[in-house]
Parts: C-alpha cells; structure tokens; sequence
C-alpha cells in the first residue's frame, strides 16, 4: 500500500469535517451579507466557526478574520502593515515560509528596508545578534513563525515579542504548521498578528484566517462588500469556513492524543535513522514539532531520493511545497548555514494522525536500500 509521509504539506480531510461541510454545499445557499432567513443562517455558521478556530489560538473571536488560506494571510499582515506608516525596516527570520519572505521582499521596491533574522545551526534565533539588528534604526514589523515548516523548529516568539515591542514595533507570527500540533496562545506567543491556515489540520484547503489585536492598523488589501469586518472584501466560503471551524474544534480536543501518538513515532524514525551511516537529522536538539523530521541522507541529491521514494510508493518531501520545482537547496537549511551540498541532501517527514509504527519501518527499510546501493556504487 503507498505511504503518505507528507502531512506539512497538506492533511486529507477529516471525514468529521466533511460531514460538516455537506450540508453548506448542497442544502442552505444564502449569502451571510444577505438580512433574509437564508443570510441569516449563513451569517451564523460563519460566527459559530470564528468561535472554534478563535479557541484553537486562544483568541478574542474579535480579532479573527476569515481569509482564502495562509498565504493571503501572510500578505495581509506584511502589506497591510507597511502600507499604514512611512517606510523604515521590516525583519524576517532567515528560515521563514515563501509565503513571508517573498511578501517581504515585495515591499522593497516601496521604499522599505528588508532585512533576514540569522538563526543558527539548530534553526533558533541568533538572539545577540537580533538585538543588535533592532537596535539599528526606526522599525515597522518582525515577522517569525512560530514552527518551521521543513525542519519543524520552534521558536520563543513571546520572547522574540518583547524584544520588538521594547524596539518600538509589531510582531507577525505565522503559527500554521503550529495548528493542531502544539498547544499555544496569542497572547502568550506575543504575537500582534498572527497567522492560521485549514488544510494542515485536517480542514478544507482555500481557507484560513488572520488573528489581529485590536491595537494594530491594517491596510485593507481586497476591497469590495465590506465582509469580515471591512477588512477583508468578498463574499464568505460558508463550507470551508464551517469545516475549519470543525477542524479546529477536533485538533483541541485530540491535540495531546496526536502529539503522544506522534512523539512515539517520531522516536522510532530517528532512531533508525541514527543507525544509518551519513545521515544529518536537521535541527536536532532544538525544540521542535514532533510529527516532523527534516534530514540530509550523503550521496543523494533531496530531489533524486524523493523520486525513488515515490517509485517505491512512499511520499515525503525535500522542504516546502510552495518552495518545489526551483532547482535550489531548502532556502531554510541555507539560512541555517548548512552548505548548499548538505541542503541539497535534505528530505522531510512529517507523519499524520493515521501514520502507524508498521509505515515508519517500512519506510527505514527502503531508505537504508537505497542508501546502501548509492554506498555501494
């Protein structure tokens, strides 16, 4: 049977969740801008879900907005930012998701200065050398996530937070691969802003959200109908709205269930891996996810090793998916300061709430196979 591997990517969606969402695609149509008894119930299933995925985040319902997924929430909060003061600096982490760094490298060519926050080795934040970055000048935004995609390294946004507040600035934390798989709060985190997204919990893709404190000033980046409070134009997806409100709901109350079932697992593919020979486990010793595993196998490019996985039907990754197809090496291992033949070398796994022990063999198995005949070469 193939062996899906690559639940950072995108999680399949809960049969819970999808019992949920039927009833939105096929029975009640009205618009939740409509006053009418069909708006109506849209309006409500809308207000139902902000509840759920607000709790997910430990934040006012107040402050969440309903977007088309992660990315636009990511752009939200970057332009919408920026484009409500004089330009002065952005800041991003070195290992940040595409859809954050490329959002912050648009906004050079409107004056802004943009600049990467150095991690180090293990993927943490260069803490002296980040103090000393705020220290140089006016300031506008940081943005960091709270857990890496690739390498499922964690930061310590609340004490990233006090730094940037202390510096006279904003936070954003882009806390989706965080969703479901690791207990955190907004207020907790720091974050002024605060990224969410559906499809890596178990919920519908073409949804997600953006958390906002009621302090910060946004630039609204869609105009049109005035839905999501004004600040996010266009007419609501009610089904994917519903089913993230149900995915979020699940991934509470099964959060320590998953974590425990995943910690196991975890455990058992590291360890087969450290019996192999030229295997590098990235961000190892730092905290990270435990569904995610990131590592450089000698002698095969991530790419290549990826293929023949696929070819033996098991699926993994070599880094972000919104990243593949480049012809570079993981963006997030160069700004780790692996070298680029080490980064080259690099596949992820990241396991689901259906991964079992018998897939993890087996996938040490075809791995060590493949290692071996590359050895042997």
């Amino acid at each position: 049977m193939p062996i899906y591997l690559d639940y950072n990517a995108t999680t399949p969606l809960d049969p819970r969740v999808l019992e949920a969402m039927l009833p939105y695609l096929s029975g009640p149509y009205g618009n939740a801008s409509s006053v009418h008894r069909y708006g109506r119930a849209a309006r409500d299933a809308i207000e139902a879900a902000r509840v759920q995925v607000a709790a997910l985040a430990g934040a006012e319902v107040s402050e969440l907005t309903f977007t088309s997924g992660a990315t636009e929430s990511n752009n939200l909060a970057l332009k919408g930012l920026t484009e409500t003061a004089q330009p002065t600096r952005v800041l991003y982490g070195a290992t940040e998701h595409p859809a954050v760094l490329e959002a912050a490298e648009s906004l050079i060519g409107h004056g802004w200065g943009v600049e990467t926050i150095a991690v180090d080795r293990a993927g943490i934040v260069d803490w002296s050398a980040f103090e000393a970055q705020l220290a140089r000048g006016p300031l506008r935004l940081v943005a960091l996530m709270l857990a890496n995609n690739e390498t499922g390294v964690i930061q310590d946004t609340a004490r990233a937070a006090k730094l940037v507040h202390d510096a006279g600035a904003l936070l954003h934390v882009d806390a989706v691969q965080a969703g479901g798989k690791l207990a955190f709060g907004f207020r907790e985190s720091g974050a002024d802003l605060m990224s969410l997204s559906a499809h890596k919990l178990y919920g519908p893709k073409g949804v997600g959200a953006l958390l906002v404190k009621s302090h910060v000033e946004l630039a609204i980046q869609l105009h049109g109908g005035g839905q999501e409070r004004g600040l996010r134009g266009g007419t609501e997806n009610l089904a994917a709205i519903v089913g993230f409100g149900v995915a979020a709901e699940l991934a509470i109350a099964e959060r320590e269930q998953r974590i425990a079932h995943w910690t196991v697992l975890k455990a058992r593919l590291e360890a087969g891996l450290r019996a192999m020979r030229g295997i590098t486990i990235f961000g190892d010793g730092s905290p990270r996810l435990s569904n995610t595993v990131q590592f450089g196998v000698d002698g095969w490019e991530g790419e290549a090793l990826l293929m023949a996985l696929d070819r033996k039907g098991i699926a993994v990754s070599s880094g972000s998916a919104c990243a593949s197809g480049t012809g570079e090496p993981s963006h997030v291992l160069i700004g780790m300061g692996w070298p680029r033949d080490v980064a080259f070398s690099a596949i992820r796994v990241s396991l689901g709430i259906t991964s079992t022990e018998t897939e993890i063999d087996r996938f040490l198995v075809v791995l060590g196979d493949l290692h071996a005949q590359v050895a042997a070469a």
